[in-house]
């Protein structure tokens, strides 16, 4: 999530909208913690309720999002991205997660890199560790709690719109810049600071 607010309040969508996975002998059992793999089965199949995506006003200026009912208890999200768009480079302060292109395309820049999530403000980054990925509607990721990446729509005339899941619900956010091999902490956000 950006820590942009959205330019007009949305109201979040009833977990019956959602399209909540099947229960299954895993996911009836409260402690089950949903997987990767089903963190994206579930972005993805939201990602193709058409009805649902098109309830998520689009703003010209700025992002726009409504928070789901992911599987499981996870935190989910559909987020609007106006033509040239993005997060920033961010983790998911230890969350995994998933994410998924419902409408346009967007650009996944990440580091296939480990970072330490303690006691560093600077870091070089070695050749290498750059990952680009095009996600265009109906494409889906998922990652780990360690990842490191942006999210941007590169595009010059057309919104996308994505949705995303995490688990467990994101405890807080780091965010970073990046100049050249340099990535630099810049700023953690908790819970509220972005919703």
């Amino acid at each position: 999530m950006s820590s942009a607010s959205p330019t007009s309040p949305v109201s979040p969508v009833p977990a019956a909208a959602t399209a909540a996975p099947e229960p299954t002998a895993a996911a009836a059992t409260p402690s089950a913690a949903p997987s990767e793999a089903e963190l994206l089965d579930f972005v993805r199949r939201t990602a193709a309720d058409s009805e649902l995506i098109a309830s998520l006003p689009l703003d010209p200026e700025g992002r726009s999002w409504l928070r789901l009912n992911g599987p499981g208890g996870s935190e989910a999200w559909i987020i609007s991205w106006p033509p040239g768009t993005g997060t920033g480079w961010h983790d998911h302060g230890g969350s995994h997660g998933a994410f998924a292109t419902a409408d346009g395309e967007l650009t996944e820049q990440s580091l296939a890199a480990r970072l330490p999530t303690e006691g560093w403000k600077t870091l070089e980054l070695a050749d290498g560790v750059d990952r680009e990925r095009l996600l265009s509607a109906g494409r889906g990721r998922a990652f780990g709690p360690h990842h490191v990446h942006q999210v941007l729509n590169e595009t010059q005339d057309r919104h996308a719109v994505s949705v995303h899941a995490y688990y467990p619900p994101l405890p807080l956010m780091r965010r970073y810049s990046r100049t050249g091999a340099t990535l630099r902490l810049e700023q953690v956000e908790r819970p509220g600071e972005w919703e």
